[in-house]
């Protein structure tokens, strides 16, 4: 039975770009990273929930099935308030995909934007049911 949702891992292009990006911009840590072979892989963790990781994966022999397995459509992170959260990651460099937040159907607030591998990402303000 599942316990939990354990990591979500994201296809990159360049591993200490991506380190830097998650760790500077969203408070991530390195846990830890290695490679094999085929592939160089990083896990991210947060303080605020300790038992979700990012896997970072890099492959090193060019683009091989493993990259072309599935699609993570987009990474969300909750923010307390979102056009707070806009203004400092604007300040940051991040440029949204649209000028304003768009309503959820809970009644939620989110936007998207893209990471440094073109990966989807998401801010998200739940609803004051889900607070």
């Amino acid at each position: 039975m599942i316990k939990k949702v354990e990591h979500v891992a994201i296809i990159v292009n360049n591993m200490e770009e991506s380190i830097r990006y998650y760790c500077d911009l969203f408070g991530f840590k390195l846990r830890t990273t290695g490679s094999n072979p085929r592939r160089e892989m990083s896990f991210l963790t947060h303080t605020q929930q300790p038992s979700f990781e990012i896997e970072l994966i890099r492959d090193l022999e060019g683009k091989d099935t493993y990259s072309n397995k599935g699609l993570v459509n987009h990474l969300a992170f909750t923010v307390e308030n979102i056009q707070e959260a806009m203004e400092y990651y604007r300040g940051k460099g991040i440029v949204f995909n649209a000028d304003e937040p768009s309503t959820a159907i809970d009644g939620g607030k989110t936007i998207f934007f893209d990471g440094p591998n073109g990966e989807l990402l998401q801010l998200v303000e739940p609803s004051a049911s889900r607070r």
